[in-house]
């Protein structure tokens, strides 16, 4: 229950963190709660995941974890790495700009990449960039892009007419989910979260 609430949890806690934040001298306490709060979606996504994926058979990390220099990697997560990195010609190689990905432990190749955002202006439009330029390569194109997001804005609830969110949502990502939005018309892309486990497991066979 409480994390179907996650928005109503959030908005109680920002205000503990404003009346806490302002006794240091930060002038702009709102502006430090969005990447404070971003940071505290991506975690609790990420712990109400790690479970239920591994009993798949599959491991989870977080993106800003495989920015490091691979000699700073184990072994399976600089092979992860690798196998996400996206080809820019005579500019380099680089990852995409991900939240979570997650992986087959045994072989450590990455199945499939998370964003999660608490509304899609934050980032949709970018996830759906990163599923196209990965469906360019033969080493990237069976990977999985999906998106969670709170919809605080209320811009996936309708199926149509579309709002433009939910249309990149609809065409550009391979699913995004929803988390505590009872009235959210579905789609076979746009689904609540409690969806997500069961599309991993039919990625899988």
């Amino acid at each position: 229950q409480g994390f179907e609430n996650l928005s109503s949890v959030l908005e109680k806690y920002r205000k503990i963190y404003m009346n806490g934040i302002i006794k240091f001298g930060i002038k702009d306490p709102e502006q430090s709660w969005k990447p404070f709060k971003g940071n505290l979606i991506e975690e609790i996504i990420l712990d109400t995941l790690k479970e239920a994926v591994e009993r798949i058979g599959l491991k989870i990390v977080k993106g800003n974890d495989l920015e490091k220099h691979d000699r700073n990697l184990k072994p399976c997560l600089a092979k992860v790495k690798r196998g996400l990195l996206v080809d820019y010609g005579k500019y380099g190689m680089h990852l995409p700009d991900i939240d979570l990905v997650i992986y087959k432990d045994k072989d450590c190749a990455p199945v499939a990449i998370i964003s999660s955002k608490a509304t899609l202006r934050e980032r949709i439009a970018q996830t759906g960039y990163w599923k196209l330029k990965m469906k360019q390569s033969c080493v990237t194109r069976r990977i999985k892009v999906f998106f969670v997001t709170l919809d605080e804005d209320g811009d996936l609830i309708i199926k149509s007419p579309a709002k433009k969110g939910r249309a990149i949502a609809e065409i550009d990502t391979d699913g995004t989910y929803v988390i505590g939005v009872d009235s959210l018309e579905e789609s076979n892309r746009v689904k609540k979260f409690d969806r997500f486990l069961k599309d991993m497991l039919k990625l899988l066979s």
